[in-house]
């Protein structure tokens, strides 16, 4: 490289020095674009800074007319260097007047210089605006000279992000980086959440980037790299992976990137430059996010995620942090910000914290949503590169219901969500003056409400919403938060503390539904190409008796005296049922041989869930007690459509005549046998769905608690009849183009049904 000063190691160290020095912001980027001119023998050195109102403004400069700082303002499709911040890449040109997107500023006097060299500001990916140097001379700038403005464009970075140039902006035209954002994604759980962002797996952040000892720096580098490898290779060696299959090949493509020469390569470049170790990591990461956002190809952009991990596994090599964030010290309102959560993750924070969750993936019906539901914390997810844009720290709003996020937002929209809250209240407190009243339609249909519960502090919503019962209660929660398997008094203890919260409301216990996305931190996981299909639930329960009698041993005791409901999940065959039943008969003669007190009476049913079952419902109801339909998974498995993909989680309507006529089939059966039918998925929590469901013959409905007051106020203003004169000609239709959701919407805003 061409340098008057000693190259970029020289530039590196004395603009440490400037960034030191105890002067004001303006001072000290007047000072950053001397250096920088007169290193890279460049008769212009600017800085241009990206504003909240996506505009680039001049900041500095050396060799331009210092007049037009903070005067000339670019837009991003305006010029060369709007060109750089937009596509964010650097642009060398030798004729950079010839170039189709250049623009003349007259109050800058650039009309002199031929020669331009721009490169993107980046932190995260994001482009906080653009670093530029100008020669008169037709020159052609080399690989290197580029490099070297990348790497110093990287201490701007620093600068920026830091908040130190805010001072320096008019209202409204502060720098981007901290500017407000309003995001868009899909509302997956229907609460308001205002707080704090923490980010579930936080951006290690680098504070040194300007390295005093660059051989020292590589050797640091090859060492994080070489563990970082050694791991990977150890994770593929592992006995308890198959040799082949999705997930193998996944794993391979991240040792292959953790190998690629190329990456390695970059690094190194940016070492010798003058950065760090870890300065270097975050630089070509930085690069590299920056290009692949802006790619099409959704591989590419699936890829993405995997380098992200890869240079976060490596800074954490380099700098000794521990992954994830500091459990016990969140903050008394947390907004969780995760690229995607199991149901555990979530449940490991202080529930208590929680206002809000926020996922670049997760769907309407995962598993994560559920317990998001459950808990009562507002959810969006598919937000747009939501862990790159967002810091520990930042004031988040997240609306469930629009699927909204606010990202630092501005003082007024606080104010319209602080109403929206009050409003919010004053709507719950409508709903609760319902609490006492029965759940009868207007054409006099009781239709009982009962809650989808699964933690200690799901009990007090019985009597909150006056549901007439719990419907639905994941026991598997207990022990996805536990740190070992729950003892039988462990279990005990909490299935008699439910049945006491219910009093003589029924409360029917769902036994261990795990597998898939739900997994015990303590049980070795299998790796599976299709864990929703797999071994898990009732599967999993009967392969492993000693772990089902366990529960079914403890829920026996906790109902003694008095009635207990249990059935099992996922039956595929009535043979399923049967063996299940079998455990429930054998621990019965055991409780009985040990004199230990039975419960009053013991009801035992299945989940219909797998679409097998729709076949065998006449078989099944003559062995169980009653069924309840589990919604989420039926529909998922009817579809073939899984519920935490994202692109095709909500492809398929719930409410389209296959979806119905499958839930009218067990309806019917079920009133057929004279077994009690109920439907315990995510679908009976919307006032649109429960009319249908109302419609189809359904009596009973099991929902989240903060559903209870709009579904029933929804079905006291319903005529069940009238809503089955709309629904089943349409479930007749032929034609393959009814619009179901539309014709009931009509219907209830016609006749005066809330939704």
């Amino acid at each position: 490289m061409r340098g008057a000063l000693g190259g970029p190691r020289v530039l590196l160290r004395r603009l440490r020095e400037v960034m030191a020095e105890q002067i004001s912001a303006q001072d000290r980027l007047d000072k950053i674009v001397v250096l920088i001119a007169a290193n890279m023998v460049a008769e212009v050195c600017s800085v241009y800074v990206l504003r909240v109102d996506q505009t680039l403004e001049l900041y500095a400069t050396e060799g331009l007319n210092r007049d037009a700082v903070h005067q000339t303002v670019l837009s991003v499709d305006e010029g060369l260097v709007g060109h750089v911040a937009r596509e964010a890449e650097s642009l060398a040109l030798s004729d950079a007047q010839a170039h189709p997107e250049f623009s003349y500023r007259p109050e800058t006097g650039e009309e002199i210089y031929n020669s331009f060299l721009g490169v993107p500001i980046l932190r995260a990916g994001n482009t906080l605006g653009v670093l530029v140097v100008q020669n008169r001379a037709r020159r052609t700038y080399t690989e290197e000279e580029i490099e070297a403005l990348q790497t110093t464009a990287m201490v701007l970075a620093e600068m920026i992000a830091s908040g130190e140039l805010t001072a320096l902006a008019r209202p409204g035209a502060e720098p981007a980086v901290r500017r407000p954002l309003h995001l868009k994604g899909v509302g997956l759980a229907d609460a308001l959440g205002l707080g704090h962002a923490v980010l579930h797996e936080p951006r290690v952040k680098v504070t040194n980037v300007i390295a005093d000892d660059v051989q020292r720096e590589t050797h640091r580098l090859d060492a994080a790299i070489g563990k970082l490898r050694h791991a990977i290779d150890k994770m593929l060696e592992d006995d308890g992976l198959a040799k082949s299959g999705e997930h193998r090949d996944i794993l391979e493509a991240y040792r292959m990137f953790a190998h690629d020469r190329g990456w390695m390569h970059k690094m190194r470049e940016a070492v010798l430059s003058g950065l760090t170790a870890e300065g270097a990591v975050e630089r070509v990461q930085s690069d590299t996010r920056a290009r692949m956002m802006r790619a099409s190809d959704p591989y590419l952009r699936e890829r993405l995620h995997d380098l992200d991990d890869l240079a976060n596994r490596l800074l954490r090599e380099l700098l000794g942090h521990a992954p994830g964030p500091d459990r016990d010290s969140l903050p008394e309102n947390a907004i969780l910000v995760a690229r995607n959560m199991s149901p555990a993750a979530l449940l490991d924070y202080d529930r208590t914290r929680i206002r809000g969750l926020v996922l670049e993936e997760g769907g309407t019906t995962s598993h994560v949503t559920i317990v998001a539901r459950a808990l009562g914390i507002a959810a969006v997810g598919q937000v747009d590169n939501i862990t790159g844009l967002a810091d520990s720290g930042d004031p988040m709003i997240v609306d469930g219901q629009a699927g909204e996020v606010h990202l630092r937002p501005p003082g007024d929209v606080e104010e319209a969500y602080a109403e929206k809250v009050r409003f919010r209240a004053r709507r719950q407190a409508q709903y609760a003056a319902l609490r006492t009243r029965p759940s009868v339609t207007k054409d006099g249909v009781h239709i009982a409400l009962h809650l989808n519960a699964g933690l200690v502090v799901d009990l007090p919503h019985i009597a909150e919403t006056g549901a007439a019962g719990i419907g639905l209660f994941r026991t598997e929660l207990q022990f996805m938060i536990a740190s070992a398997f729950p003892r039988i008094s462990e279990q005990l203890k909490l299935y008699r503390a439910v049945l006491d919260a219910a009093g003589e409301r029924p409360v029917t216990f769902r036994t261990l539904d795990i597998g898939g996305d739900k997994v015990l931190p303590y049980m070795r996981t299998v790796e599976e190409e299709n864990p929703a299909l797999g071994w898990r639930a009732i599967r999993l329960g009967l392969d492993r008796p000693g772990l089902l009698r366990s529960q079914v041993r403890a829920l026996l005791r906790a109902g003694a005296g008095r009635d207990l409901r249990l059935m099992f999940p996922m039956v595929a065959a009535v043979e399923e049922f049967d063996s299940a039943r079998a455990i429930v008969e054998r621990e019965l003669t055991h409780l009985r041989k040990h004199g230990h007190g039975l419960p009053e009476r013991v009801f035992v049913g299945a989940m219909v869930e797998v679409p097998s079952l729709l076949f065998q419902l006449d078989e099944i109801l003559t062995r169980a007690d009653f069924l309840s339909v589990g919604s989420n998974d039926l529909v998922q498995f009817l579809f073939a459509a899984d519920r935490s993909n994202v692109r095709v989680a909500d492809r398929f309507d719930p409410l389209s005549p296959p979806a119905l006529r499958a839930f009218r089939m067990v309806a019917e059966a079920g009133a057929r046998a004279g077994k009690p039918i109920t439907l315990c998925g995510e679908l009976a929590s919307r006032p649109l769905e429960a009319i249908a469901l109302a419609a189809l013959g359904y009596r009973s409905l099991s929902l989240s608690p903060a559903a209870v007051g709009p579904v029933k106020a929804a079905l006291l203003e319903l005529d069940v009849g009238a809503a089955r004169k709309v629904l089943l000609p349409l479930l007749e239709d032929r034609t393959g183009i009814a619009h179901i959701r539309d014709a009931l919407r009509t219907f209830a805003e016609t006749t005066g049904v809330p939704l």
